[in-house]
């Protein structure tokens, strides 16, 4: 069954078409990439899938506890409300808050209690903010981050502040997770790491993962669909055996040594 279905999505800005007609369907509980060289559209993807932009035309339709929802035109909260969670290709922390509060904060969209409550601070303000104090110290503990729950985020290694971003996107809870460039800036071993933390969310977790990533190593490896763009058109797409060997593809991005590698 399809978690997510993009039908013609098309982004333009001015003259220039970051996006044309672009068709994806991606299965629940599906872990797949999206590759290209720089410029090609993908990032683009993400911010029309959740809502930074709106398409110029096309649809996006996400299935919601049975039912298909369109996504098209929602804002980020609303897509975030819906289960769509993402990192981006430059860490967006909030560096002088301690690992703790930052999974606290993405937590807030999900609270029992309404604005009022948080004025008047009854016991069940209180309450709630405990519970979700513990499921924030539960999720650091999940990834291995518990230990550094009351350290500013601004003064962990770069691979752990990779990491507490993909946590932050945990804690609301998503049905489909976007990672961008996850690996972007780490070593082999924290890029290891990471790969196998991202293997695990999808086991764990049974989520669908779509990931955009320069690492081809990664994305070959755990992978099992690559959709491939080139100047905002989708070019190819299949598993990685096929995209390997597909020539368009070799051409427009691998290169030679990276198709045989």
């Amino acid at each position: 069954m399809s978690l997510l279905r993009v039908d013609k999505l098309t982004k333009s800005f001015g003259g220039l078409m970051a996006v044309s007609s672009v068709s994806l369907d991606v299965e629940k509980g599906a872990l797949v990439g999206i590759i290209g060289p720089n410029g090609a559209g993908k990032t683009t993807i993400f911010n029309l899938l959740t809502g930074v932009y709106t398409p110029t035309s096309g649809k996006v339709l996400l299935n919601y506890d049975g039912q298909d929802i369109i996504l098209t035109g929602r804002k980020p909260y609303q897509a975030a409300a819906l289960g769509v969670a993402r990192t981006f290709q430059n860490i967006r922390l909030f560096k002088d808050l301690t690992v703790l509060d930052n999974v606290r904060i993405a937590m807030h969209g999900n609270v029992r209690y309404k604005m009022i409550a948080a004025f008047f601070r009854p016991n069940r303000f209180y309450a709630e903010e405990r519970r979700i104090k513990d499921e924030a110290i539960r999720l650091l503990d999940i990834f291995n981050m518990s230990a550094k729950m009351n350290e500013l985020a601004k003064n962990l290694p770069y691979g752990e502040q990779r990491h507490l971003e993909i946590v932050r996107a945990m804690a609301i809870k998503p049905k489909l997770l976007l990672l961008d460039e996850p690996a972007a800036g780490m070593n082999p071993n924290e890029t290891q790491e990471l790969t196998r933390t991202i293997a695990r969310i999808r086991k764990d977790f049974g989520l669908t993962v779509i990931l955009i990533e320069h690492d081809m190593s990664l994305v070959m490896n755990i992978c099992e669909k690559i959709f491939v763009l080139d100047y905002g058109m989708l070019i190819a797409q299949g598993t990685s055996e096929e995209i390997r060997r597909n020539k368009r593809v070799i051409e427009a991005y691998l290169g030679e040594d990276a198709a045989h590698a």
